[in-house]
């Protein structure tokens, strides 16, 4: 079997300067991944239950939804340590950033809210009540909206970011739990879990134009359970993370039709795509592991032992 560096090696030509940064939900650990030799240069103690993972604008900053603290932590990029807890209502699970980049949103599946935190005042901007069990969370690029899915309702609920209210529901396939927008903001783009699907809303009526099923052969349905989805930063293709199906979905944008299925480790939940797009990072939360995927050969190139875990994934410099 090829070793990391070996396959490092032969990926030279393709590899990057960017650095993988991984939570790891059962250890209470973030994971850093040399972008160039695939290689984990450093674990860094978080909070409890690290789920959610995002990098702030200028990439100095790494915010992380440590669940079971009741808390956004902030970690200093330079040197791994947690300098601030923000406050962010109960049981965080997943957030998304502002247009400008000064506010964080945040789901708490217990309040069932979404907390807007003021990031340099360290402090709640607003609260808004939406469905039972929100996780996904997505901002849109004009700054307008702030879309949470909440799971048991099986609803994306859109808030208006002005006026700090929730001003439409769209109902979506059983167990929404990831959803993003497309670069121009036209389309939203939500996985149902246990429905199997992936629902295209168009963002200016809030309402579905599309549903797309999934199909992996030699899996069973009901292990199929899409969950993650990211976009190539040229917008062409959309890559989606099927769960226990151990396969990452390669969508193209266009026809909005799969071209790949691309076999990973198990329990795939959340990836990101590296700055160039050439390459995904897929985070598997019952291998302990990180596929490294070539999305042009659509197949895995490297495999990443982790921590306890692996849940959600942030690409930086």
């Amino acid at each position: 079997m090829k070793t990391l560096a070996l396959i490092a090696a032969l990926l030279a030509g393709t590899a990057t300067a960017e650095t993988i940064y991984v939570s790891n939900e059962r250890a209470n650990l973030i994971s850093v991944v040399d972008g160039e030799t695939l290689q984990v240069k450093a674990s860094w103690p978080v909070g409890k239950r690290p789920r959610g993972i995002i990098l702030s604008k200028d990439g100095k900053h790494l915010y992380i939804c440590a669940s079971d603290e009741n808390a956004v932590q902030v970690v200093d990029v330079a040197t791994g340590t947690v300098i601030a807890d923000l406050p962010s209502g109960e049981d965080p699970e997943m957030f998304a950033l502002s247009a400008d980049g000064k506010t964080l949103f945040a789901s708490n599946e217990r309040d069932a809210q979404v907390t807007a935190i003021d990031i340099a005042g360290r402090r709640v901007a607003f609260q808004v009540v939406v469905g039972v069990e929100p996780e996904g969370m997505a901002t849109s690029p004009d700054g307008k909206w702030v879309v949470a899915t909440s799971e048991t309702d099986n609803k994306l609920h859109w808030i208006d970011i002005a006026s700090a209210t929730m001003k439409d529901e769209t109902e979506v396939g059983i167990r929404p739990r990831h959803a993003e927008f497309t670069a121009d903001g036209r389309q939203l783009w939500a996985t149902a879990e246990i429905g199997g699907t992936l629902h295209i809303i168009d963002a200016a009526t809030r309402r579905e134009i599309r549903q797309i099923s999934f199909a992996v052969p030699g899996v069973p349905a009901d292990k199929i359970l899409p969950v993650g989805v990211r976009f190539t930063p040229d917008g062409r293709q959309a890559l989606v993370a099927l769960g226990r199906a151990n396969h990452v979905a390669i969508i193209d944008v266009a026809t909005q039709k799969v071209t790949a299925l691309v076999p990973v480790g198990q329990r795939v939940w959340h990836l990101a795509i590296s700055a160039d797009g050439r390459r995904a990072y897929a985070a598997n939360g019952l291998s302990d592991n990180l596929s490294v995927i070539d999305i042009a050969a659509a197949r895995v190139v490297a495999t990443v032992p982790l921590a306890r875990a692996p849940w959600g994934v942030a690409v930086g410099r």
